[in-house]
């Protein structure tokens, strides 16, 4: 009967293993099949060192979806010759906690072999639940692997994280996700391999890009992109597959070519001429078509200054600040910062003052030598200053009842002139009219 038994369990694990999604049929057994993960993978990494010992410590797992969490779990079992034990945070209470504990001290008793826990999404257990894993890792009962895709530091207990090694997994690149797509295809005992298909050159740059990193999302396309294929019957994985498989249209854009320079002019200039709404299309085309969320970023900080500037400084705050968005919670949520920025900006009254000010600045350098700082403006901060005369005739400014007082300020050299000319939009409004008080009592004139 036993025997009857197992030989039914081995067939029902054979079929579930057959029909499984192609993602889970191609997870890597072995770390020379895991794909990316660099500062993991290579020779001499702590990671790489502790599962090849075969004595795993536990450890936490923390990285976005699809860069392979449960894979290296497993693979640590494997190398562990240890039974692989699996807990959802989103399922699982104190009950089922102290039933694997348990059955891990009842096996490595009896049967001298030891137990590694998978818990995914650790950051949702509660406290209690957390603290109920604590003896089992401590004692060395089970091997305790967590899997967060959010900062450990602000979502698990510190008793437990203080016995657990963090190990941080990146996004794949796009290179290493076409490995992943290409070894799916290739497999005929797991992958797609008996099913003779190739895939589009385009439509596999496609399929790369637009999964970010996640591999179980693109070998998930893969295998849809491939059904359509087949029932149209073609052996070649089109990229409007790919497009239907991932339930996206598929937005033309080339990246590196000219339309990748016309666009960001378009959205700058749409974003300078103050219309929002186009200024929207041209920054989700980018996003939408696989720009590098940074260049835009860094458009949108060099634009308030150069078109915004004095007219509402708040400008670059905003620009800055989204540009730290992006950089903390990346693509997608950040496309809401970028959108942001944007609207603000195109909405802001416009100043090109400050890159006027810039220009007649360095023109008036690189017209004659370099002026000599005037005695009264030179440093005194240091013994000796005042014996040569530095500082002598200085008047503070702050002693002046208007706070502005007139005194040369240019080098001998220099005519002193206006170079910045504040425009009559926004907060330069009010600015122009301190500059004239300010012109006043400087003696400048000039200015408009």
């Amino acid at each position: 009967m036993n025997a009857m038994s197992d030989l039914f369990s081995e067939r029902a694990n054979d079929l579930m293993a057959r029909n499984a999604p192609l993602a889970t049929r191609m997870r890597p057994r072995s770390l020379d099949e895991v794909v990316g993960q660099e500062a993991l993978m290579a020779a001499g990494a702590a990671f790489r060192k502790v599962v090849e010992s075969g004595r795993p410590v536990s450890m936490l797992l923390w990285g976005p979806p699809g860069t392979g969490k449960t894979t290296l779990a497993r693979v640590v079992a494997v190398h562990a010759d240890a039974v692989f034990d699996t807990l959802s945070a989103t399922s699982a209470g104190v009950k089922d906690i102290r039933e694997v504990l348990a059955s891990a001290r009842r096996r490595l008793e009896t049967e001298e072999r030891r137990t590694v826990l998978f818990l995914d999404e650790i950051h949702r257990f509660a406290k209690n639940q957390q603290d109920a894993l604590l003896p089992g890792v401590e004692d060395g009962t089970l091997t305790l692997i967590g899997a967060t895709t959010e900062n450990p530091f602000f979502e698990v207990n510190s008793p437990l994280m203080s016995r657990m090694t963090l190990f941080r997994l990146d996004p794949l690149g796009a290179g290493e996700v076409e490995k992943l797509v290409e070894r799916a295809l290739g497999d005929a005992e797991r992958g797609l391999g008996d099913q003779g298909l190739t895939i589009a050159t385009d439509a596999l740059e496609e399929l790369s890009a637009r999964t970010g990193g996640d591999a179980r999302q693109a070998l998930n396309a893969l295998e849809v992109a491939a059904l359509l294929a087949t029932g149209a019957s073609r052996t070649e994985i089109s990229i409007e597959d790919v497009a239907e498989a991932l339930q996206r249209r598929v937005v033309r854009y080339d990246k590196t070519g000219d339309r990748h320079y016309d666009v960001i002019s378009a959205f700058i200039k749409s974003v300078r001429g103050s219309d929002p709404d186009a200024a929207l299309y041209w920054l989700f085309l980018m996003i939408e078509g696989g720009e590098d969320p940074e260049f835009i970023a860094r458009r949108l900080i060099i634009l308030a200054s150069e078109d915004v500037g004095l007219a509402d400084s708040h400008g670059l705050q905003v620009a800055v600040a989204a540009a730290q968005a992006l950089a903390y919670v990346g693509l997608p949520e950040a496309g809401y910062h970028l959108a942001h920025a944007t609207l603000y900006l195109a909405t802001a009254p416009k100043s090109n003052s400050v890159g006027g000010a810039m220009g007649a600045a360095r023109d008036l350098v690189n017209q004659g030598p370099a002026g000599s700082v005037p005695m009264h403006l030179r440093s005194t901060g240091y013994s000796g200053a005042a014996v040569l005369g530095h500082g002598d005739g200085y008047l503070y400014s702050h002693d002046h009842p208007d706070g502005v007082v007139a005194q040369q300020y240019f080098p001998d050299e220099v005519t002193p002139q206006p170079l910045f000319h504040p425009g009559r939009l926004g907060d330069e409004e009010e600015l122009s009219r301190r500059l004239g008080e300010i012109d006043r009592i400087l003696g400048r004139i000039g200015r408009t």
